[in-house]
């Protein structure tokens, strides 16, 4: 059954988690196929933020493989990922649904059930329609397993993404700060010795096994809030978990294998059209760079990695020139949300970020309703379609990707929960310079409307001491007044217009609640 929309609207403003309901179906229709269809790579970025690319302003660190692309293709100045946490954020992108229309879509733990139910459409199963052969390499972060029982995982684990149209996955089951720290190839785990049993759980912890808090001197990374579960590789983590040992994954190397199973699956389908959702841990903790990116930076870890994440995009393309794809590749770069400096480790992110700004002019980063929890960096190369050197303020989402990429290849998506979704690939290929009219932007805490140059954010009261503050140095972006800004004249976020504006107010709060009543984008 579905929620009342009004009801929902004033749950969510109360702090309560709410959703949409039940998955209706949905199909897709034929339209006019093309005559060649391009590869569609996208490369996604784990708590990347707006100002953290050289490209976009950064000069502590540099990007010179990212910085490339994008004098290749376009580079979007009002692009956005839907939440400000990275598990909504996923389950928008590949759906084509606004995440806060379904119940159990906030940060999901290590063992948590699928959340996206087996059979619904897809970006992916889309592309399967349209004659590609797809698969997902990284963080995955959406669940695993029906839900009806405990996931054994030293069994096949499923439904997965073969369920909702994947072809192929080599899968971070959740993130690398979370339990079960193994990775996942095509339904079972990797490298596992059957006599020696992964045994997981979010609840307990396994006696006699050390954990962050009881061992905590003998960690190589120190926490400074949560990350004191399970101790794996000498880092504390979220989650308990015995067993496993020949099958636990290197941190250290964890970039040079997702980005070698990526570059693996473009050559063995080199002769085919694929699509290719590529989820980098970088630069997610905990971070933990290769001995070849420490110290590149003066920033310590957190700016190692992003030189580490630009590394490994420039593998990806060396990898489609090599194979003579790189011209009718759809190569897009960007990330699930905004950044954030600690994020539950001491890792000196704060002490050495110097002059840069994550964010770059934006205010808020991760967890944030501000926009630098939910404007990032996007990025588009197409050479044989995309005249190099642009730069676009479009309105752009990654909820359309669905609905744009099936209907570059010739279908429609006719899909009641995909219904958020549009067909703004003529935005996504700089052909249109507005893009949408309007998008929500999903925080920790609430939610906003951005339509034009204005954006609104429903208010919402709540502690000063709430832990989406505490030691993660971010404002969360909640008033218990109602706050509108000019995105033109006040990109930062700093002035509240709300009293000046009381009738703009008014229609944005209206058509927020409308939107959300709707069910579907409208």
């Amino acid at each position: 059954m579905r929620i009342d929309r009004r009801q929902f609207m004033k749950s969510f403003a109360s702090g309560a988690i709410a959703g949409a309901g039940l998955w209706a179906g949905c199909g897709l229709q034929k339209g006019l196929s093309g005559s060649t269809k391009p590869n569609i790579v996208i490369i996604y970025a784990d708590d990347l933020g707006f100002g953290d690319v050289s490209c976009y302003g950064a000069t502590a660190v540099s990007t010179p493989n990212i910085d490339k692309i994008a004098a290749q293709g376009i580079r979007f100045t009002n692009g956005h990922c839907t939440s400000a946490t990275c598990t909504p954020s996923r389950y928008s992108m590949l759906t084509g649904e606004y995440a806060f229309r379904q119940e159990g879509t906030g940060i999901a733990r290590g063992n948590a059930a699928m959340i996206i139910q087996p059979g619904r459409t897809t970006w992916a199963s889309a592309m399967q329609q349209c004659g590609y052969k797809t698969g997902v390499v990284g963080k995955w972060h959406l669940g695993l397993g029906d839900g009806k029982e405990e996931l054994d995982w030293n069994k096949d684990i499923k439904p997965g993404p073969h369920e909702i149209g994947f072809d192929y996955n080599f899968l971070v089951p959740a993130t690398g700060d979370r339990v079960p720290c193994v990775y996942v190839e095509n339904r079972r785990v990797v490298n596992l010795d059957k006599s020696d049993p992964i045994k997981v759980s979010y609840d307990e912890p396994f006696p006699g096994e050390p954990t962050g808090v009881s061992h905590r001197n003998e960690l190589k990374l120190d926490w400074t809030h949560d990350h004191n579960d399970a101790i794996i590789n000498g880092v504390g983590r979220l989650g308990y978990m015995i067993g496993g040992k020949s099958a636990i994954w290197d941190d250290e190397t964890m970039a040079d294998v997702l980005t070698g199973k990526a570059v693996d699956f473009i050559k063995r389908n080199k002769a085919n059209p694929f699509f290719l959702y590529f989820a980098t841990h970088d630069v997610h903790v905990p971070r933990m760079p290769h001995n070849r990116f420490k110290d590149k930076t003066d920033m310590g870890s957190r700016g190692d990695v992003i030189v580490q994440f630009d590394y490994c995009v420039g593998q990806v393309v060396k990898t489609l020139n090599e194979l003579g794809l790189a011209d009718n590749t759809i190569l897009i770069i960007s990330s699930d949300n905004g950044p954030v400096l600690d994020d539950g480790y001491k890792d000196q992110a704060i002490e050495r970020v110097g002059s840069h700004k994550p964010a770059g002019p934006l205010r808020g980063g991760k967890y944030s309703a501000f926009s630098g929890g939910t404007r990032v960096p996007l990025i588009i190369r197409w050479p044989d379609k995309i005249s190099g050197g642009q730069v676009s303020n479009a309105l752009v989402s990654q909820v359309d990707f669905l609905a744009s990429f099936a209907a570059l290849n010739g279908l429609e998506v006719d899909c009641d929960t995909c219904g958020d979704s549009l067909n703004q690939i003529d935005a996504l290929l700089g052909k249109d310079k507005t893009g949408r009219k309007h998008l929500i932007q999903q925080g920790r805490l609430t939610l906003a409307l951005v339509e034009g140059k204005w954006k609104y954010i429903v208010p919402k009261k709540v502690s000063k001491n709430h832990w989406t503050i505490t030691n993660k140095f971010i404002e969360n972006g909640t008033s218990p007044k109602e706050q509108l800004y000019d995105m033109e004249a006040d990109i930062g976020e700093r002035n509240n217009l709300a009293e000046k504006y009381p009738e703009i107010v008014k229609r944005m709060a209206a058509k927020l609640e409308k939107l959300i009543e709707a069910g579907k984008t409208i």
